[in-house]
């Protein structure tokens, strides 16, 4: 069975945005004189939104003035400093290539706000992705599915619930595809890995983008 719409989460599924997150984040740390994190601590902390990124980087104990504070700073650095290092996985841009090329609808979900998920959006992958949405006022965050109903109205009337499958690399949207009532596939190679999705109920785990590639042209 092939999947005619395909929604993407984009960190850690296909932009290696992880170097930036860290890099951001310990800029912060730094500023307010925290200890820094490492790489692999961020990469624990990323997935529900820059404030709980947040909260979970400052010390134990911190209020939620501190991580306000933290935020701001975050966010401004952040805007600056998101195309550092950030990259699409290697053989994400060729699976967007045939996809389109097969009429599938293809869009992204994301935690980051609406703006920024469209400015990197369109600087790495052009037209490949026709429509990327992200967290604004009046759209709750992932694990609420309400970014992805956007993208389904988004894509028009080819896009609908039938035909359609999740793709993402962490628990959260393991949970994503579960509240929106979507088939999920899941990707090993972001930010938690097989045995991480798969205690958090992922039942199909791919490796690579060609084998991504394969399940959804069915």
């Amino acid at each position: 069975m092939g999947y005619q719409t395909v929604l993407f989460d984009m960190d850690g599924t296909v932009l290696d945005t992880l170097y930036d997150l860290w890099a951001s984040t310990n800029a912060v740390l730094r500023e307010l004189g925290y200890p820094e994190r490492t790489p692999d601590e961020i990469r624990g902390y990323v997935g529900n939104g820059a404030r709980n990124q947040l909260r979970r980087a400052l010390p134990e104990g911190s209020g939620d003035a501190a991580v306000d504070e933290a935020l701001l700073r975050y966010q401004a650095y952040y805007a600056e400093h998101c195309r550092d290092h950030t990259k699409p996985y290697d053989g994400v841009v060729p699976m967007l290539e045939r996809l389109q090329k097969e009429g599938k609808q293809l869009a992204v979900v994301s935690n980051k706000p609406d703006q920024m998920v469209k400015i990197l959006s369109k600087e790495h992958f052009g037209t490949l992705l026709h429509v990327s949405i992200g967290e604004t006022p009046e759209r709750r965050r992932k694990p609420a599915p309400d970014t992805v109903y956007a993208a389904l109205e988004a894509l028009g009337a080819e896009a609908s619930k039938d035909g359609a499958v999740y793709v993402g690399d962490s628990e959260v949207d393991v949970e994503t595809a579960k509240n929106a009532g979507l088939p999920l596939i899941a990707v090993s190679w972001g930010f938690r890995g097989r045995a991480a999705l798969e205690a958090a109920g992922a039942e199909t785990v791919v490796d690579a983008p060609e084998e991504l590639t394969k399940l959804i042209l069915g």
